[in-house]
Order: structure tokens, then sequence, then C-alpha cells
């Protein structure tokens, strides 16, 4: 913990309105609540104190862990020895720029789909149920009912690793499913810049209102989840294959594979990263034995 303290220190001193949390729970910042204290967190509120944040962890030998709405995470019961930094205040702003607009790292989908609403442009209705940031979204490529957000972005504005800032076209992102350069680097997303169409907003509104219906009557929303707990294997969906392996409702503590959509896993009560971790290395088990598809994690984990 010394090394926490140090970084403390030293961005109390150099950034002195930069927000500093320690041991803060994070159970508080993951959609499925679970999860023990993070060592410190940073929460910057402009370009220059989310540069001073990293800079100063990087020359310390300490890796931020950079964190957006939590949707896609789950978080061991002990916690995480490290550094996390969330954006907040300049980064979860939205603006109009020529036919699109552009949105903070730190942005809601589903606040940015609403905002799309009130000006009349479309492309973003799929994303209006995911419950995640711009940020992350634009790391793994979010999707959801056949669009993804590779295909409305124009360009990304990111934090690099040595604590620069840098634009890239979204020709240059490497996207694919589920995936991005991002992935597979330590970046961080500072904002994007949406290409949109003009519409009608009683017809934006109409479609993402038929989305969250359906949303609704197939996915377990009133239980605290990471939404889709694999990916889609080639040539097969997830959900059938557990669900043909009869695991629908199957429980592992306060972790339970859906009844309603067998893709998800739920925190249906009190459920522990333990609890959810058995239970998916029991579903992959099964499935791999049954039907000879080996299921992979989309949900991050964070130990």
């Amino acid at each position: 913990m010394e090394r926490f303290e140090q970084l403390a220190a030293l961005l109390a001193s150099r950034c002195p309105a930069l927000e500093l949390r320690a041991d803060e729970p994070m159970s508080k910042y993951t959609t499925f609540r679970i999860g023990g204290p993070a060592a410190l967190m940073a929460l910057p509120r402009t370009v220059g104190e989310a540069k001073a944040a990293v800079k100063t962890a990087r020359e310390l030998g300490i890796e931020p862990f950079f964190l957006g709405n939590g949707s896609n995470l789950l978080v061991a019961d002990e916690g995480y020895p490290g550094f996390i930094v969330k954006l907040s205040w300049d980064f979860d702003e939205i603006r109009e720029v020529n036919r699109g607009l552009e949105a903070g790292g730190a942005v809601l989908l589903s606040r940015l789909s609403n905002a799309l609403v009130d000006r009349g442009l479309t492309g973003l209705e799929f994303a209006s149920g995911i419950p995640g940031s711009v940020g992350g979204a634009v790391v793994m490529n979010a999707g959801a009912y056949g669009g993804e957000i590779s295909q409305v972005l124009e360009e990304v504005t990111f934090l690099d690793e040595g604590g620069e800032v840098c634009t890239l076209p979204v020709s240059e992102c490497g996207f694919s499913y589920r995936n991005s350069i991002f992935s597979h680097r330590k970046c961080l997303i500072m904002k994007a810049r949406f290409q949109l169409e003009q519409r009608d907003g009683y017809a934006i509104r109409a479609r993402m209102d038929e989305l969250a219906a359906q949303r609704k009557g197939k996915q377990p929303l009133e239980y605290p989840s990471a939404g889709s707990m694999f990916k889609r294997p080639p040539g097969h969906f997830a959900a059938a294959l557990i669900d043909q392996c009869g695991l629908k409702g199957f429980t592992v503590g306060g972790a339970q594979v859906s009844e309603k959509h067998a893709g998800f896993v739920v925190n249906w009560g009190g459920a522990t990263c333990a609890d959810v971790l058995e239970l998916v290395d029991r579903v992959r088990e099964r499935v791999l034995r049954q039907t000879g598809v080996e299921l992979e994690m989309e949900v991050k984990v964070l130990r």
C-alpha cells in the first residue's frame, strides 16, 4: 500500500484539485454490484487532471485501470490492489459538430441516445439500452440488435501509453466483433465523434421504444448483471447452447443463470465474485461436454 500512499501524495501536490479516494468499494461502480475496495481511485475532471493521474502513476511503475460505467466488469471480492481512473465532469459533455455529435468518454450511452432524439439524429438507437459509457463502448465496439458503435463513429480521441492526447479516424481503430485496437492497448478514451443522419425525432423515439420493449421482455433487467456473460461463439448463440444444456436457473450461491435469458448471469441476492466465477466455470464445462463448443467470457474480471 505504500506505493499508493506515495502516488496519492504526489498527485495531491501536483494536482491539488484532483479528487482521490482510497479503499473505494468497487461494488458501487459495477452493474453487477459486486467487488471489494480499490486501493486508490482518481476522478479527473479535466484533460490536465487525467494526464497528471496517468503520467504520475506510470512514473511509479503503476499501470492505471480505466473504468467506465462498470457494465462489463466483475471485480474480485478481495477488491483491486491497484489504481483506478474514472473520468468525470468535462468528459461527461455532449456537443454538436457538423452533422453529428461529440461525446465525452464518461457519457452514458442511454443519455447519448436520448440526446439524439432531441436533435433528430439517427444511428444510435440500438445503443439506448446498453448500460455502458462511450469510452467502454468504443474499447469493446459495443453493439446490439445488429448495430455496433463502429458503424457510426467518425474518430476517437484518447490518452496514449505515453500520456499524450491522440486522435484516430475510425478506419485506423481496428474494429471487429467486440474488439478494437484499444482492447489491447493501455489507452484512456477521452471523447468520440459520431457521424449521424437526420431523421424525424418521433421515428427515432419509436424505434428506441420498440427495442426497449424487446429488452424488457427478454432480458432480466430486474436483477444486477453485467449483460451477456459470454461472447457469441462462431456459428452459435451462447444463450441457446446454455439453454440446450438445461442450465436456465442454475445457481451457485447468490449467482444464477437467468431464467429469462440464459446468456445472462444475475446477482439475484448477495452474489460474490467467487459465486459468479464458479457458476461460469461449471456452465462452460457442461456446455463443452454436451455440445463441443467452448464458451469465452465477454465480461472482464478485475482482481
